[in-house]
Formats: C-alpha cells, sequence, structure tokens
C-alpha cells in the first residue's frame, strides 16, 4: 500500500512540475498558464495514484480482476476536452493555442509518470518540452520566418465597389510585394478583404502598404498579422 508521505510527494512533485511548463505558457498571456497547468498535473497524478493504489481493499475477493491502466488511459482521452477549449479559429487564416493543447495534453502524461512513481521520466519529459516550448521558439522564427506568409485583413465599407479591389492591386503593384492571393469574405460581422503576402523580402515595404491602405477611401480598419 502507498504511504501518506509518497502520495505527498507524487502530487507535490506533478504541482511543481506542472507548474514549470505552465511558467512559460502564462508569459506569454494565454487563457490555460500556471495554474491550468498544475491543475491538470496534479489531477492526472492523483488520477494514476487512484487506479494503481485505490482497489487494493477489493483485490482478494473473488472474480475481481484489477486493470491498474484503465483510469489512467481516461486521462489521456479525457485532457483533449481541456486541451480543445485552448485553440483559437480567430479567422479562416489564423489558429492559435495548438501548442498550449499539445502542452496540456504532455503535462497530463507528466502527471500520469508522477503518479504512478516514475520520478525521472516525470523530470525528463518536463525538460524536454520546456526546450521545446521556449528554447527552439526563437530558432524556429530565424530557419521558417521566410516560408510563413503575411496577412492582410481589412473591414471595408459595405457599399464599397468594385473600385476598392482596383485600388487595392494598384497600391499592391506600386510597392513590388510578393503578393499571393485575394479573398473577399461577407458575413455578419461585416465585409472583409484578406490579403496574401510572401514573407520574403518584405522589409518595410509592408510598413509602406499599411499606411497607404489606412488612408484609402472604404477602409474601415486594417488588422496585420506579421507571419510570426
Amino acid at each position: 500500500m502507498i504511504t501518506t508521505l509518497d502520495i505527498l510527494l507524487r502530487l507535490s512533485l506533478a504541482a511543481v512540475l506542472g507548474g514549470i511548463v505552465g511558467i512559460e505558457r502564462e508569459r506569454k498571456d494565454w487563457a490555460a498558464g500556471l495554474r491550468t497547468h498544475m491543475m491538470v498535473c496534479v489531477g492526472a497524478a492523483l488520477a494514476m495514484i487512484v487506479s494503481a493504489f485505490g482497489f487494493k481493499d477489493i483485490l482478494g475477493a473473488s472474480n475481481v480482476i484489477l486493470d491498474p491502466s484503465r483510469i489512467a488511459a481516461q486521462v489521456i482521452s479525457g485532457i483533449g476536452f481541456i486541451g480543445a477549449g485552448t485553440i483559437l479559429f480567430l479567422r479562416q487564416e489564423v489558429i492559435r493555442g495548438l501548442t498550449t493543447a499539445a502542452g496540456l495534453w504532455t503535462v497530463a502524461a507528466i502527471g500520469l509518470a508522477a503518479g504512478g512513481g516514475m520520478y525521472y521520466a516525470a523530470w525528463i519529459a518536463t525538460f524536454i518540452v520546456v526546450i521545446i516550448l521556449w528554447l527552439l521558439k526563437p530558432l524556429e522564427k530565424r530557419i521558417f520566418r521566410k516560408y510563413r506568409i503575411q496577412v492582410i485583413r481589412l473591414t471595408i465599407d459595405p457599399d464599397a465597389g468594385p473600385a476598392i479591389t482596383t485600388a487595392l492591386e494598384e497600391l499592391i503593384a506600386a510597392d513590388k510585394l510578393e503578393f499571393i492571393g485575394l479573398t473577399i469574405e461577407k458575413n455578419i460581422r461585416g465585409s472583409f478583404i484578406v490579403l496574401r503576402f510572401s514573407n520574403k523580402g518584405t522589409g518595410d515595404l509592408m510598413v509602406g502598404l499599411i499606411g497607404k491602405l489606412q488612408s484609402l477611401a472604404g477602409i474601415q480598419e486594417v488588422y496585420w498579422d506579421k507571419g510570426n
């Protein structure tokens, strides 16, 4: 039977490891931050403890078979519910929260490892996760920046006619940007034009284009996603 001290050790370790990952998410002001990651990790650890040791009193009964993995398996599948809540579909081109959702799923697995007494595995997994979330981010930006797409989303007057697209084409051609495509959207929130550009060799050209778009008749709002 597991001791009280061992229970305290496993749950405390889960809280610490979950908090380490949560701090990285907290500094970026995500909804799933420090407390969320700690709660998920501690809850997963407790579920693992219950799964492994919570049924000792009935093991000797007839026709009773214990499968310690059943509750742990439900944690892995059930964490998807929380993870899905962190994924935000801001617009057709922009999705946020996939990394945080993956982090919550991994933190749940770390909690299961801590709850199962696999302390070394829990620590190593936490170390690797922090490297992926924190240290690899600048490297990822530096390597893949030129392959990303920059998006400009324009909120336009509902009464704006075809002339506005002609004006946009002239502006883009004049600035010699690597233009990819244009999409016109209409929904209950209004009318929008989405412009897509390559991230290669844009420099200050995008800044100049933003200034020209803001002064263009028929455009109410300009949103620029730099593709970072």
